[in-house]
């Protein structure tokens, strides 16, 4: 899958989560963020900090894999 916006990528997030069971307020105490973070990450926020952001996809087991485009 290729993220283009943090809308697509927000999604992706919630969808797992949901998938896997977990309310915000879990995964944000499981990656060691705030629930507002988690919150705001679901919802597309453009500032999201991106180690937070790693933090997240790590808990739900999600690779960050960033290429080139050709």
């Amino acid at each position: 899958m290729v993220i283009t916006d943090m809308s697509e990528l927000g999604s992706l997030i919630r969808t797992a989560r949901r998938e896997q069971g977990l309310t915000q307020t879990e995964l944000a105490g499981l990656a060691g963020v705030g629930v507002t973070f988690v919150s705001q990450l679901e919802n597309g926020k453009q500032s999201a900090e991106a180690g937070k952001v790693i933090d997240v996809l790590l808990t739900l087991g999600i690779d960050l894999i960033a290429e080139r485009r050709a």
